[in-house]
Parts: C-alpha cells; structure tokens; sequence
C-alpha cells in the first residue's frame, strides 16, 4: 500500500519508536479485550419503548401493531425515541477499538481526484469533479478540455454542512442558461433554478415541490414534473400522488407555468418528459410503478399536433433512445425479456408497424446511444460489461475493447460528434474516463484517480453457486491476494435482489478499508435484479419473493462450505430493498450470520404503500390489500412480523435517516422497537444509528459518508474479530 503503519494505527504527528509501537499494540488489544469481557457479561439495556394497543384485521386474521406511533416523524415522543436510541448506539460504537484508526485510513482512501465523463453542450464541455473530500463534486466547464477549466457551479456553497446536492442538470440550447435541481438533506423533492452561464446570475426562476424529475430545455423554457404542495408537517411521509407534467417559460412565475399532462382519474399515474436530441418530438414516459411504463409523443414540428400513445399497457418498459427524421429509436422489453432495439414510424406508429433494428438475444441490452452516426449498445453479460457499435440499420460494427471485467457509465456524444467519452470501473478499480475516437475506432486513457492503495493486491473472482430450487446464481468475490480457504476469514456478503436493479463491478473506498484488513467482499447477483433480464426479475417478485432470501442464504452457505469464511465471520449487507433482504433473512436464519448491516431498509411490508413512493412498489412486492393470499405471503417475510422472542440474534446495527422520504424512517424505528423487545437479553447489541440531515443515500456529503462508515466499520471489525493491519 506504500502507507506508514503508524499512521494508520496513530493519527498523530508523532513518531513512535519500534518499542512505543509494541507497546501501543498490546494497550489496544488489552482494551479491546476488555471492552469484549464488559460486553459479553452484561447485554445491553435498551431505552424503553411505549407500546400501543393498534390491531388491522386482514382478510380475517388480527395483525398487532404496537409500535405504530413511531410513524408520526413529527411527534416529540418519536423525537425523544430517536434521542434515546442514538445516544445508546452512539455511546456503544464510541468505546470500540480502532475507531480512530478507521476513520483515518478512511479518510486517505477517500482523498483523491474524482472526474465525472465529461459531456459536449454547445460547444462546451461539461463534467463534475471532486478534489477528494469535498462533501459535494463541483460541476466545471471550459471549451477545450486540454485548457484550464472554470467553476460553474459549486454545490457546497449552497449549505453550510454540504447536505445540499444537485440532483441534475440541463443546459440550453444555446449554452446560455445551466438549469440546476437541488435536493437538500437528502430529500427526494426538489427545487429547480436557473443561472446565467455567461454572466454568473441567478435568475429568478424558482420552482418547488419536484420530485422525480429531471428538466427538458426547449424553445424558451423546460418541461418537468412535479406535485400539489403537500400540506405542512407531511412532507416526508404522505402518499405522493397526481405528479404533472409543467412547461417552464424562463423569467416567469411557477403559478404561470403551463400543464401539459396529468390524470385527475389516475392519483397513481407518474410523468416524465423528455425531448429528441434535436427537439422535434417531445416524449412523455406514463408508469404506476417501478417497472414498466408506457410511451406517448408529440412532434412539435407540427402545430397544434396532440399526444400518441404507442401502447396502453404498463407491464414493459419503453426506453426513447432518439430519433432519425421520421422514426423513434426505442429500446423495449416488450415481447423481448432481455430487450431489443426496434424502429417506429411516427406516422404509422401502430405496433405491426414496429421494425426490429437488433433483435434480443442471450445478453441484456442495458443501453443505446446514438454518437457519430453509430449505435453505442452497452450489454450485461454475467452481470459485467460488454459494449458494442451498430450501425442504425442495425449492422454489427465492432465491440469496443474494455481494460476488464468491469462496468461502462453511459457514453456522452451526439450524433454528429465523432469523438465520445466513457467511463470505467471495477472493484478495484476507482473511475476511470476513456475517450473513444469513432475514425480510428481507438479507445484512450482520459483520466485515471492516483489512490493511496495498490490495486495489484488484490483479486476479483465470480463464481456460481446453486441456490435451494437449484438455480445457479453469480457472484463476485474480492480479496486481496494470497487469501487462504480456512473457514477463518471475516467476509462482508452485499445483494439487493429487486426492481429490475442489477449489481455490477463498482468501486468502493468503503470496501477497500475493509478488504485491506483481511476481510473478503461478495455481492451476489440474486433473483428480483436484472442481471438476465425480466424474466430474471420476475422470478424474484410478489409471491416469488422467497426466491430472493432463498438466494442470499445460498451465497452464505457456499462462502461456508467453500471455507472462505464462517458463521462466526460473516457479515451481512443490504440497503432499502436490500435492507428488507436483511431483515428477512436474519430472522430466517439468524444462526447463519454474527453481524447484520440493514440500511434504509423496508420493514414493514403490510404497510409500505402507505407512505410517499411507497404504492408504487407494489409491483414487486403485491400489498397486503391484493388478496389473502398475497396479505400472509408477505405477513410471512415481513422483518417486522417476524421478529421471534427468545432467538439468538446477530450484532445488528441498523442505520436509517431522518429526511429518508423514499423508505421513510418509521420502517426501522418499528422493527428496531420489536427487535430490541423481543431480543431482550440476546448477549449481542441490536441497535440503530438514525443520521440527521440525511435521507436515502443520494447527495449525501462525503463527511457524512465517512463517518457512517467509521461507525459501521467499527461494529464490523470488532464482531468479526478484526484488527488493523499493517
């Protein structure tokens, strides 16, 4: 790693003689040994929880919910809760060992350059970077990107404690105008403003109440979608429902702005609007859900021209890549599970008239671009990258070289642009950028992050295990080099397993503090994502959701039965539906793991799609309402249905926000209350960090991170038996 071992072990400016090393090493074991003696001897008293006498019946069977006051995020009995909760958990995590240590070698792994791929708007080139630690990256521009960039917009100016991010961007047609979204505190809603490029002025443009949305510039003004102001005090926690689709004319007011689309009938019903790179058909995406969605457009080329809607249902996705002349390009899984490419002519736009440009076949088609008058298709293959160029009638060119087995972001270009940019990452490997040249047909190093460790130590593998029904399942292990199979190693296992959502090679300081210290990182591609397509996601959805827990407990058993690890060693890991993947498998097999890690997690599935997004899950997950069947399907799995008195539990830390509007906070309050009732007594702490300022994990500033980590890595470490290493 080329780091001195004192300073990761002794964050001071002192220099220790090999004496005071020793010395030092044996004053740390003997206090964590000592914290060890302390808590084994005496579990944990956990802050009383109030209980309520709340019961629903479904479908004939009584349903107790005692801890549903913990619902009310706006009532100072949950206020004092979180105060009380904290303070224990905080006052656990601050007497464990190598905290200090922890946090340093953090800090070091976070601290370098990181480039976002840069992007071409009217002439000018656009990226974002962060110089290492800063909470928030830094959205730069400069015409030649061999010149000195400047600052557009810096998000860290925008709060005190960099807990105000952007969320997205767009630029105008002309380069004159940036229009920003800035999401605060972690919250999913948004506030949309527009700043004068040229001059450095804000205007006085200010939009509110967004929320899953991006922004569409056209003629002189955008398109974007957004809802009724919710009323004071619901914010965080009431159902979100009839989202619009606006035009913004620039230097008016919001209460001016134009309704383009909405459905009084359909409250469910959500919008989003997009244009064609050259602006002629403005396309409005229509889903109830997570997963799927139908199509319309409009060509605005034509005057008074109204809204075609390609298909009625909602059961399969619709992806606009662009148009040539007269024709969409769309990517669909339509009729096609693992996607295909196919052509639509805007004046015959009925299905029979719907032209296969590249059909499906055995890989995913996870993306297409349209650079350089080439199809850029990324595909999945074993849930990795693979990308390849077309032409557009669909002629196979070349496949793009990539440094490994890793992940392709997004291709930035136009159709008329004969250069692109890539990005490129993997386990090991922070975000590199690659530039493609389309007349050479050539790929080059752009950038590459300096990191303070050596990514040569370490090892990628994938392997495939066979879950319980006998599926083969894929999964990633990384170590570092020279690991040996002795059953003895501290193993952190990842998965997600839902909406359609595949895990692919990504890169982590987080893990790599953890990998360096003997530890092994596994992410396992489970049912419910979509590594092999819909059909893949399908199987691990509503009445087949067992599959999912059924695949993550097979990865354990294999990292066991390979001798990777134990049970004593193992580890668990999941967030938001992940969280809910923990969750459900801890109290399916709590004898499996020592340590589980649910982070924003669903607990509570009888009761989701009560809360802002929530319903709009219901696609994967069905809800308690559908049928009696589906109610003790779900009542089965439910985290917080079925905690079991008396079992003895792994360490639990569980970490949820207070600004959490996505998987709102109460889904861990209640399944952290009944956890703690009923694991009374159990000798390892179950216990949850509720972060302020924070929300589901997006925009969250790099301190924030770092200090999540410093406190998880710390629990980890000190359950699995870990020290520092040199």
């Amino acid at each position: 790693m080329g780091t001195d071992t004192n300073k990761i072990l002794f964050p001071t400016n002192s220099i220790f003689t090999t004496k005071q090393y020793f010395m030092k090493r044996i004053i740390i074991s003997f206090l964590a040994l000592s914290f060890m003696m302390s808590c084994s001897e005496k579990p944990l008293q956990y802050p009383p929880t109030k209980k309520g006498d709340v019961k629903d019946t479904y479908f004939g069977t009584e349903v107790e919910d005692p801890y549903r006051w913990l619902e009310d995020d706006n009532s100072a009995e949950t206020a004092e809760w979180v105060k009380s909760e904290n303070k224990l958990t905080f006052d656990y995590l601050n007497k464990l060992p190598y905290r200090d240590q922890i946090k340093t070698r953090l800090t070091e792994l976070w601290d370098y350059p990181k480039y976002g791929t840069p992007f071409k708007e009217a002439g000018k080139y656009f990226f974002y970077k962060n110089n290492g630690l800063q909470n928030q990256s830094v959205l730069y521009m400069t015409p030649d990107l061999a010149a000195e960039p400047t600052v557009l917009l810096d998000p860290n100016t925008l709060s005190n404690d960099g807990t105000a991010a952007l969320s997205g961007i767009e630029i105008s047609n002309d380069g004159k105008y940036l229009i920003y979204l800035v999401a605060k505190s972690g919250s999913d809603w948004n506030e949309i403003f527009v700043k004068n490029i040229e001059t450095g002025e804000l205007l006085s443009d200010h939009l509110q109440w967004v929320k899953f949305s991006g922004a569409s510039w056209c003629n002189d003004g955008f398109y974007y979608s957004a809802y009724d102001k919710p009323e004071a005090g619901s914010e965080l926690s009431k159902a979100n429902e009839f989202q619009k689709v606006y035009f913004h004319k620039l230097g008016t007011d919001q209460s001016a702005d134009e309704l383009i689309v909405s459905d009084p009938k359909n409250p469910k019903l959500m919008f989003g609007a997009g244009l064609t790179e050259d602006k002629r058909f403005l396309l409005v995406s229509k889903s109830i859900g997570t997963n799927g969605n139908a199509l319309d457009f409009k060509d605005l080329s034509k005057k008074n021209s109204k809204f075609i809607n390609l298909l009625d249902s909602y059961e399969s996705e619709f992806n606009p890549v662009d148009n040539i002349g007269d024709n969409l390009y769309v990517r669909t899984n339509y009729k096609a599970p693992k996607y295909r490419l196919i052509k639509i002519d805007t004046n015959k736009p009925e299905e029979a008239n719907w032209a296969d440009v590249i059909p499906e076949k055995k890989d995913v088609m996870e993306s297409v671009s349209m650079i350089a008058g080439k199809l850029v298709v990324n595909y999945m293959t074993d849930a990795h990258s693979k990308t390849e160029l077309y032409s557009y009638d669909g002629a196979l060119d070349q496949e793009i070289k990539l440094p490994g087995i890793g992940t392709v972001g997004g291709f930035s270009g136009k159709k008329n642009d004969t250069m692109a940019f890539y990005s490129y990452t993997s386990f090991n490997t922070p975000g590199e950028v690659y530039k493609y040249d389309f007349t050479t047909n050539q790929s080059s190093l752009h950038f590459r992050p300096e990191v303070k460790f050596n990514p040569d130590d370490f090892e990628v593998n994938q392997v495939f295990y066979a879950s319980k029904d006998g599926t083969k399942i894929p999964m990633f292990i990384v170590n570092k080099k020279g690991l040996e199979l002795n059953g003895k190693n501290p193993t952190l296992l990842y998965a997600y397993g839902g909406f359609n959502i595949s895990l692919t090679p990504s890169f982590s300081s987080a893990r790599i503090a953890f990998i360096e210290n003997g530890g092994v990182f596994a992410m396992a591609n489970l049912r419910g994502g979509g590594e092999y397509g819909e059909e893949w996601h399908l199987a691990g959805t509503k009445l087949q959701k067992q599959n999912v827990f059924d695949d993550f407990i097979g990865a354990a058993e294999y990292l066991i039965n390979q001798k990777y690890t134990s049970s004593q060693k193992l580890a668990i890991q999941g967030g938001s539906n992940g969280g809910l993947l923990i969750g459900a498998v801890t109290n399916q097999r709590p004898e499996l793991f020592k340590v589980a890690l649910p982070q924003v997690g669903v607990m509570d599935m009888l009761r989701f799609n009560k809360f802002t997004i929530g319903w709009a899950w219901a696609g994967d997950y069905g809800t308690s309402e559908d049928s009696e069947e589906m109610f003790k399907y779900l009542y089965g799995y439910s985290p917080y249905h079925t905690i079991k008195k008396g079992t003895a539990y792994p360490a639990v830390l569980a970490t949820t926000a207070d600004h959490d509007d996505r998987v709102v906070p109460a889904h861990t309050f209640k399944y952290m209350a009944r956890l703690q009732e009923y694991g009374a007594g159990n000798k390892l702490p179950l216990l949850v960090r509720i972060d302020s300022k924070a929300g589901h994990g997006a925009g969250k500033p790099t301190a924030k991170v770092i200090e999540e980590y410093t406190d998880v890595w710390s629990f980890v470490f000190y359950h699995l038996g870990m020290e520092i290493r040199k």
